[in-house]
Parts: C-alpha cells; structure tokens; sequence
C-alpha cells in the first residue's frame, strides 16, 4: 500500500482566529479529537488510481484526464492516475491481476455493473458504506441517482457501486430513408422484419436493413426476450434460458437473415463496425448502444431516430440497461479510501454527468441532471437523448447472477450455436437452462 507522507501540524489557526490589535491571535477552542483527525487526514498528500475501459466510440480517455487535472486542481494534496485497461474485462484483469499478485491495485476501477456478485464473491471490491458514512454530499449523491441504476449496485445491503458510463440497448433507424420509402419507426417484430427487408439492398451488397450484433449476445438480445414476453433471468440465482418466449426470440433473430433477408446470417461480429456502416448509410437500422449516440451523430448526414427495440406485439417495446459501476478496491488506508470517494463524487457532479453524457450518449444517472437548465437545453437541440431516456423505461433487468462469468459463458455459447444453425434453438436453450442450473445449484 502507498505510504502517505505525515505532516506535524505545529500550528492549526481558524478562519476566525484573527490576529488582534495588540498582536496575540484570539484563542479558539481545541478540536474534538474525531474532528483534529479528520483535518489532519485531509491535509496529508494522498495517491489515488483509477481504472477505466472505453466501450463506446467516443473521447472517453481525453475526458477522463481532463476530470483527473480538475479535480486535482481543486485537491492539491491529492494526486490521480488514470489508467486506461482496454474493455470491462481487461480492467477487471488489471484488479484480478493485482490483488492475486499481492500488489497496489488502483483504488477505483470502472467494471460492468452486472459483474456486481462475481466480483464481491473474488473479494475484488469492498463497500463503499464506510467512506460513504463520513461524507454527507455522497450520502445525498446516492439518493439522487435515478433507481434504475442502482440495482446492480447493492449486494446484501451493502453499497459497492456508483452507476457510471451507464448504457441502454436501443434501436438506431436512418429516418429520413424510413420516411422516403414511405414508413414510419416500427412498432413490432413483424413491422421491423418487413421494413429491414424493403431496405435492404443487393442482398445486402448495397446496403442492409439492419445489423443486429451479436459477438457478445446476451446483451442485445435480452430486448428481445423481454419482448416475447419473458426476461432471461428472474434473479441472481434463476434464470430462464429455455422458457418459450426466450427460445421464440432466438427464432425471430433468425428469421431476420433466413425469411426476411435483411440482415448478415449466423452470428455478427459486428460491434464496432455497426455504428460505422450505418452512420454511412451501408444499413438502414442497427441494434446498439446508447453510448454510440455522440458518433453516429457527429458522422451521419441524415436525420437519426432512436427508440426501444421494437416487442413481439403491436406498440410494445423493450431495452435493458448495461455499462460500469465505480468500485472500490480492497487493502487501502482509510484515506485512500476517503480520497477515492471523493474523487468518484466529483466525476458524477450533475454538471458532469450532463458534458459526459452529451459527448458520449451515455444515459444520465441522476436526477438533478435530467431536471437541469444544462441538460433540457442540450435534448430540446439533440431530441436523440429524450429518446434514449425514454427508452429505458422499457428496460428490464440485465443479466446479473452468481457466478456470472460460468453461466454467461454457457448462455454465449448455446445461444450463438442457435444463431449459427448448429443447434435447434429449444434444444439449445434447454442444454443452457440444465448447465445454468448445475452451477447456481451451489448458490440456492
């Protein structure tokens, strides 16, 4: 652990221990000793490091050094170190990496929110209630953030994340060729197959109608299964692989390639060039991030329509929320820890979270920045971020169970044989529902 530099304060003088006329400073009472630590605490140089990944194409690392350089310049006695990782797994890699090899592992880390059991259970994070309990604008800071990013944050009641780059899966349509071909934004799965149909081109040569990634599928399919009717889990320890409405999702997605024609065949590995191709005009629909909003913005020459992913029936519709948690990272001295927190306080200031999100189209977590003059201004001109907003009141809960990293790898691997053909889709489901069960069984 870092070595914190002690300062003997000789002297500790008041703001109102003004000297008097004939020289002597005014005595002042002598602090509680709670407090002259505090003080002390605050004054004393501290190191802090934290971990991020980008996930999004968007200028995630210039912003996050220019957090760091603001924050200290507000905390000279604090010093922050940016390290960028890679993805969510690579950061998580970074903390895994450290923390078995006996090393100072950055005191923050940016990891998936739904990792939240995996990583309390390898003893990679701590709570944040003991910081949180000795600093009144975090505890206020917490109440303020909109509930639907805390519930992969709290773990036996117990804090352990702050909602951060947090994320929706949402619908992306080229809307100015939707309205030229004579559509309007689908509002079911049979509107969506028929409209991603009309549009595609030369099989696709010329253009698709829509690119649906899914090299790490659970996340954008989850819409889908909601909107059959069924979400893919019920809880950390139950979940729904094999339930009718998951394996009629699975053969909508495939319906798209083998019916409709609309879209690449088998699985699409497509994540990061899908923003690309259709801010491009090379699709005319992707399945996405809300996070890609910023880009495809500042890149396509049409107007550009966001929603939830259209559901099974007529006007219904589904997302489901996803992006980082800020985590505390264990075997750190109490002032790290404070200086961790506060730092972490100062990235999700409203101000902040509104030039976050409005350079990344990530979704704002609080509700002071939804309600401010800033942000109303910014979606009265970018209409685009309302409609990400209204989207995740479609969303329903992300893939979040005990041994996550186990029973996702199972889910992947079944659910992207299915979209490849190898596998019926029921039969693939109920192998991924019996292996599931088998590894939460130790968890029930």
């Amino acid at each position: 652990m870092k070595k914190l530099l002690i300062f003997c304060l000789a002297l500790v003088v008041s703001s109102t221990g003004l000297l008097m006329a004939n020289g002597a400073a005014e005595p002042t009472p002598a602090a509680s000793a709670p407090v002259a630590a505090a003080q002390a605490a605050t004054s004393q140089p501290v190191e802090i490091t934290l971990a991020y990944p980008v996930a999004v194409d968007a200028p995630i690392a210039q912003m996050m050094n220019d957090f760091a350089k603001g924050f200290m310049a507000e905390n000279p006695n604090v010093t922050v170190k940016m390290v960028f990782s890679g993805g969510y797994n690579d950061v998580k890699t970074t903390i895994q990496t450290a923390i078995q090899g006996k090393a100072d592992a950055p005191e923050l880390a940016v990891m998936l929110a739904a990792d939240l059991y995996d990583l309390i259970n390898a003893k990679f994070v701590v709570s944040f209630d003991e910081a949180i309990a000795k600093d009144k604008a975090a505890q206020d800071l917490v109440k303020d953030i909109l509930p639907a990013f805390m519930e992969n944050s709290y773990y036996n009641g117990k804090l352990y994340g702050l909602p951060f780059q947090r994320s929706a899966v949402v619908l992306y349509y080229n809307a100015d060729l939707l309205a030229a071909s004579g559509f309007k934004a689908p509002t079911s799965w049979v509107e969506l197959a028929k409209i991603a149909q009309a549009l595609t081109l030369d099989g696709g040569r010329g253009r698709w109608g829509i690119e649906y990634p899914t090299d790490w599928p659970y996340w954008t399919f989850q819409p889908l299964a909601i909107g059959a009717g069924r979400n893919v889990l019920t809880n950390d320890v139950t979940v729904n692989f094999n339930a009718p409405e998951v394996v009629e999702a699975i053969r909508f997605y495939n319906s798209l390639s083998a019916t409709y024609k609309s879209t690449p065949a088998g699985v699409q590995a497509n994540w990061g060039s899908a923003p690309q191709n259709f801010a491009a005009g090379k699709t005319a629909m992707i399945v996405h991030s809300s996070g890609s909003l910023s880009t495809i913005l500042a890149n396509a020459s049409f107007k550009v329509g966001v929603m939830a992913v259209p559901g099974k029936t007529e006007g219904s519709y589904a997302s489901v929320p996803g992006g980082g948690n800020i985590y505390l990272t264990p075997g750190h001295s109490p002032a790290e820890n404070d200086a961790a927190l506060k730092f972490a306080r100062y990235l999700l200031e409203p101000s902040r979270v509104a030039g976050f999100s409005k350079s990344t189209g990530y979704i704002p977590y609080r509700k002071a920045t939804l309600d401010g003059a800033d942000w109303k201004t910014y979606s009265s001109a970018v209409p685009q971020a309302d409609d990400i907003a209204k989207a995740l009141g479609f969303a329903k809960t992300e893939l979040s169970t005990q041994a996550l990293a186990q029973v996702r790898t199972v889910f992947h691997k079944y659910l992207q044989a299915a979209f490849n053909g190898q596998l019926d889709a029921k039969a693939a489901m109920d192998t991924a529902q019996a292996e599931a069960e088998k590894i939460l069984a130790d968890y029930k």
